[in-house]
């Protein structure tokens, strides 16, 4: 059994889904519980939901709560790490709310909070598809498109707590409205709700495709990635033209963050790399080597599917809370 002490719970809180996975001193998952997120409740029955969740987790790790170190969340949204507190979160509705704080008060242990797509880069670095590098990218096409930056072996952050919002870099001025609000970024071309958007209006247009009957026999309102990959093994014309387009757009997306950052690594995560690996990955990496703006050596960059799934986010939380954590000690001494 883990010793007291050394257990940190680590939570990612996905607009489907919650999941907390119970850690050891060594990255062992000892227990993992999962629960549907009730987006559209307030943010307190969340917060709610999620002390109890990690409840039943280390109940189910044979553990107590007085064993816990600590608790570590991503949350979809722009963080401040420091206080705990969502400035923002719009796939749950939070507005600068006090995170952190509400949940400690709940669990009575050290609460950290921080950018979900910032964790599981972290945990794709410390223990996945990124495990060794000093300097790396991660791009999450999901609902949006996240990203995250390894700088120097540590999650870089700017001066604001904003960097690596590769989802809004501008690829085609004047193309289609993002969720910000601008036109053309990268989120707006290549993330799965653009997708879903485009396949409708194929759909629309007269074009003959699966995917609404698949999503009506899998009782889904949204085109997930698992009903990507079902209509892609059904040879759907119209999933393949849209995820050719949206692969050639993170091709241009990688090859922006790699002439300006020159990382050793660039990992694409998220539920299509997932489900789709290498199929998925290698067409992005054909187009980003085509626009590096220095192609010598260009295979030395790593562009990579990410290895940990849906454990990325909550395992990342983990590695960057123990590294709080030591920060803490340090500055105490």
């Amino acid at each position: 059994m883990a010793k007291p002490k050394e257990v940190i719970v680590g939570v990612d809180m996905g607009g489907t889904s919650l999941r907390a996975l119970v850690v050891d001193a060594v990255n062992r998952i000892l227990a993992v519980e999962e629960i549907p997120t009730r987006v559209g409740q307030k943010p307190e029955a969340i917060v709610a939901d999620v002390a109890a969740m990690v409840r039943r987790a280390v109940a189910r790790a044979g553990m107590k709560r007085a064993h816990i170190r600590a608790v570590s969340i991503g949350v979809p949204g722009a963080v401040d790490p420091q206080r705990g507190i969502v400035h923002a979160a719009p796939n749950l509705g939070w507005k600068s709310f006090p995170f952190g704080s509400k949940l400690k008060a709940l669990l009575r242990v050290p609460i950290f909070v921080e950018n979900d797509v910032n964790v599981g880069v972290v945990g794709e670095h410390a223990l996945g598809a990124g495990k060794g590098c000093r300097e790396l990218v991660g791009i999450f096409p999901g609902t949006g498109i996240g990203g995250g930056l390894i700088v120097g072996g540590k999650l870089y952050e700017g001066c604001r707590g904003s960097a690596g919002e590769v989802g809004h870099i501008i690829l085609l001025a004047g193309g289609p409205r993002c969720g910000c609000g601008r036109r053309g970024c990268a989120e707006a071309l290549a993330s799965r709700t653009a997708m879903e958007r485009d396949v409708r209006a194929a759909i629309k247009a007269g074009q003959p495709s699966v995917v609404l009957k698949i999503m009506k026999e899998r009782g889904r309102e949204r085109m997930t990635s698992s009903i990507i990959n079902r209509a892609l093994k059904k040879k759907d014309l119209v999933v393949r033209k849209v995820l050719k387009r949206a692969q050639y757009y993170l091709g241009l997306l990688v090859a922006n963050v790699v002439n300006l950052l020159d990382p050793e690594c660039v990992v694409i995560g998220g539920g299509i790399a997932e489900r789709l690996g290498e199929d998925y990955v290698k067409p992005i990496r054909e187009t980003a080597f085509e626009y590096f703006l220095n192609p010598r050596d260009k295979t030395r960059i790593k562009i990579v599917a990410g290895r940990l799934g849906d454990d990325a986010a909550p395992l990342g939380a983990v590695v960057l809370a123990r590294q709080r954590l030591r920060e803490r000690t340090h500055r105490a001494r």
